[in-house]
């Protein structure tokens, strides 16, 4: 109840984009990012203005599916998925190459857009410590196949702000907040 009232306050300020929560972590997750879609994502107010209602997911069918689930009553649903860029991370964590990877987020955000969701965010994780042209590439590639925005995280918070600053990421909303 309380990640709808915060929900409702943040749409009353026009964020553009609310994004609701987990929706596999948990049945509470899934419900409050599901409830949130069907009441805050369906207002229209006065000036035309509905925010975008947004679920999370790791980059795996099962993750967006669930997602999906959650947030496909609002009027401008989003899908946002992820996956681990960087070295240490596709190595350790993902038991993955780099053609292995890309290959995932390629078909994640496919999948994504297969299942109606016009509106997917792709997010390479621990993009702080990743290869730059690693990075371009697998933005290029996720684009291609449909993601209409990009986050690019320093999950692990290595990097300073100063060494991003050339960074020319061009985003469409203003806002985004994660509840």
């Amino acid at each position: 109840m309380e990640k709808l009232d915060i929900a409702k306050k943040l749409a009353l300020l026009g964020v553009d984009i609310i994004e609701a929560g987990f929706p596999i972590a948990s049945p509470d997750d899934f419900h409050g990012v599901k409830q949130i879609a069907d009441v805050v994502g369906n207002q229209v107010f006065e000036d035309g203005y509905v925010p975008v209602i947004c679920g999370l997911s790791r980059c795996n069918e099962k993750d967006i599916t669930r997602a999906w689930e959650a947030v496909k009553g609002a009027k401008l649903p989003r899908i946002h998925t992820f996956i681990a860029t960087s070295k240490i991370h596709m190595e350790s964590k993902l038991n993955m190459n780099e053609d292995q990877v890309v290959e995932k987020a390629v078909s994640c955000v496919k999948f994504a857009r297969g299942l109606g969701c016009n509106d997917v965010e792709f997010s390479p994780e621990d993009a702080g410590r990743s290869e730059p042209q690693f990075l371009y590439r697998i933005l290029t590639e996720v684009i291609k196949a449909g993601a209409t925005t990009l986050n690019i995280p320093d999950t692990t918070g290595w990097n300073m702000p100063w060494e991003v600053r050339g960074a020319h990421i061009a985003r469409r909303q203003r806002y985004i907040v994660f509840l």
